[in-house]
């Protein structure tokens, strides 16, 4: 990267680079540490497109910065952040986060060092974690390109697979070289040619034509996870003198997880999943433990501060300096009006060859820059074998001459409710196909038609829509129900910090939101952050939750006058819903809780300032409703009421201490809520 006496000089002025990470045709990946941010390492890569004089590179780098942006649109844990597109000195690079940890390649050769491979548990969970990722690039029209073992690291700070070196930007590179006209766009100067895919893992239309959609990485995806089941490489699974697959015969699977890598890498683009919420949905109900074990992940715990300080006011939002993220539109789980596909065909893995690279290098690719979408797959485009055409269960297959007028026109009221409500119709689709599945498992495996044989299927998807929007236009905000499918993992650390400066811990936020969600979801567990259509719903009544303690809505501070010594707080508490009381006390002061409320209709929790392995709460959903005893921190300990009853009921909140110091001078500052 520098020249002989100017190893110092720092890029962009503040980014001093380490070593050298790979080469490419296109430009070299370096690892650097930004000056600017506490030495914080990042992943500079290099745009090089190789065109000859000064004009042709300024013009290429204003395209590549013009067809790059849609990278900025990305905003998911497990993709690496794009900062920025740096300048310097007549060069450019992407500058991206740096994520620590073994790519999945490392993880499998250390594998088979010591004769082993991943268990089925190990895959299932791998397949949990990754296709909701997929499901979110492919909604905002990204698709990876080069998904193989080498692309995906294990992070360290959470054992989650993050997926990096998009085989996008390489396109947008040859997309580039293209608009400048240069007679071989994917070749370099040097004579390599950009390969777009990993022979093994890239599927035979994208290696043959370049052609890439939502399932060339689906293909990928499961060719992956069987290379890290079987421990063997891609031409390992495939015998070519019989014309199948022997990965079955490798490594002993159950039924579903086979079926579902065999549709996965099925040789015919149209007999593989759609959509990667197709494939969750499949998972799903084979495995809706590990599906919640993918997702589930403790929350940090707060820390109690060298120096206490005062009680702060709610800190502002930050100022982002990149693009905001698109919509998150998720595909449909599993269209239960889509054609039924013929059984998956086995295929041979694919072999390099010299035929493809020239007919690939003329293929002219168009970027839809306006619209940011690297690809448009129309689903309402297919047809089944037997003619009958595929359904949208709302939007434009109202005008379906199949379908009656009386259907055409449900469907086309549910979208239009759906718009009206400010709620993504991709997500409303996607929550109903999941609980449709549920209430008809007979039904899996299985797609609906236009034909009179499915309408009452069709009847049942459509009340189960019109429900899921009652529901949502019921108990959620307009904000809050705008987000849904795009909740992620990354949101609780917002509200971690929103909530802690009000001296509120995430333990009282949850214990609002899951009586929302089990109000409203009887008898539906929700163990961690699990980003499932229906946990979405969990997602928005915490983010109103959060609204509403900022507004004081469901948040109040009890304080005492001098020489009171209790306070009453009463009120009437809705179905599911509760209130968060704190109060400043000290270590050794004696405090009293005694709630009236109808028997068994409540539960109470008082949470210490500082919880500790030890000591993590004082009452957590506990069916008592008086508690007295000797304070063992001071702080602000939280009292959060909530109903389970059926009905709205009243209730009061008495609140006593002993001892109540006012003197401001010998009162020492009350630690800050930090979990």
């Amino acid at each position: 990267m520098a020249e002989a006496g100017q190893e110092e000089r720092l890029l962009g002025g503040h980014y001093r680079v380490l070593r050298q990470l790979s080469r490419g045709s296109f430009g070299d990946t370096y690892l650097a540490e930004d000056t600017h941010r506490f030495q914080e390492l990042c992943v500079l890569k290099e745009f090089n497109p190789q065109v000859p004089g000064k004009l042709a590179l300024d013009k290429a780098q204003t395209l590549f910065e013009r067809e790059a942006s849609i990278l900025y649109q990305i905003n998911h844990p497990q993709v690496p952040r794009f900062r920025e597109l740096l300048r310097d000195q007549g060069r450019l690079f992407l500058v991206q986060d740096y994520v620590e940890g073994p790519t999945y390649r490392e993880l499998l050769d250390r594998r088979r060092a010591v004769d082993e491979r991943f268990s089925e548990a190990e895959g299932v969970q791998f397949l949990m974690q990754t296709l909701p990722l997929l499901q979110y690039l492919h909604s905002i029209g990204i698709v990876h390109r080069n998904i193989s073992p080498d692309n995906l690291i294990q992070r360290n700070a959470d054992g989650r697979p993050v997926l990096i070196d998009f085989g996008g930007v390489k396109q947008l590179v040859v997309n580039v070289r293209h608009q400048l006209g240069v007679a071989q766009p994917y070749q370099a100067a040097d004579g390599t040619i950009t390969r777009l895919g990993t022979v093994g893992y890239a599927p035979e239309e994208q290696l043959e034509s370049g052609q890439v959609s939502p399932v060339t990485d689906l293909y990928a995806l499961g060719m992956t996870t069987l290379v890290l089941l079987t421990g063997k490489d891609p031409d390992e699974l495939y015998d070519d003198r019989r014309d199948r697959w022997v990965w079955p015969q490798q490594v002993e699977l159950s039924a579903t997880l086979s079926q579902v890598l065999t549709q996965l890498v099925a040789h015919d683009p149209s007999d593989r999943y759609q959509s990667a919420g197709q494939a969750m949905a499949a998972l799903n109900l084979a495995h809706p433990d590990a599906f919640s074990a993918a997702w589930s992940q403790p929350m940090p715990i707060r820390m109690q501060p060298t120096v206490p300080p005062p009680r702060p006011e709610p800190p502002p939002a930050p100022t982002v300096a990149i693009a905001p993220a698109a919509p998150y539109a998720p595909p449909m789980a599993h269209d239960p009006t889509a054609t039924v596909a013929p059984p998956p065909r086995a295929v041979p893995v694919q072999k390099t060859s010299s035929g493809w690279w020239p007919a690939l290098a003329g293929l002219l690719v168009i970027v839809g820059v306006a619209g940011g979408l690297w690809w448009w797959l129309d689903p309402l485009s297919q047809f089944g074998g037997d003619g009958s055409e595929v359904v949208s269960p709302g939007g434009s297959d109202a005008s379906n001459p199949n379908l009656s007028e009386a259907e055409r026109d449900r469907k086309q009221a549910l979208r239009d409710r759906a718009v009206a409500l400010s709620v993504d119709w991709s997500y409303v689709t996607s929550l109903t196909d999941q609980l449709f599945y549920e209430q008809n498992p007979d039904r899996q495996g299985t797609q609906l038609t236009d034909q009179p044989q499915d309408e009452p299927l069709r009847i049942a998807w459509d009340a189960i829509a019109a429900n899921n929007l009652d529901l949502i236009e019921a108990n959620l905000s307009t904000d809050a129900r705008s987000k849904l499918g795009r909740y992620n993992p990354t949101d609780s650390d917002r509200w971690k910090r929103q909530v802690n400066a009000l001296y509120v811990s995430s333990n009282a936020l949850y214990d609002l939101a899951d009586a929302r969600f089990s109000q409203l979801f009887s008898g539906r567990p929700r163990e961690g952050f699990v980003e499932t259509p229906v946990d979405q719903i969990w997602f928005a009544l915490a983010q109103d939750q959060v609204n509403a303690m900022e507004s004081g809505e469901n948040l109040t501070e009890v304080t005492f006058e001098q020489g009171t010594f209790n306070q009453q707080q009463e009120g009437n508490l809705s179905p599911g819903h509760g209130q968060i009381y704190i109060v400043n006390l000290t270590a050794q002061q004696l405090l009293r809780l005694n709630l009236q409320a109808p028997p068994e209709s409540t539960r109470l929790s008082l949470y210490v300032p500082v919880p500790t392995d030890e000591l993590p709460y004082i009452l957590a959903d506990a069916e008592q409703n008086t508690w007295a005893g000797e304070l063992p921190q001071s702080g602000y300990y939280e009292i959060v009421v909530v109903s389970q009853a059926e009905n709205v009921i009243p209730y009061r909140l008495t609140v006593a201490v002993d001892n109540v110091i006012n003197d401001i001078i010998n009162q020492p500052d009350p630690p800050e809520k930090n979990n």
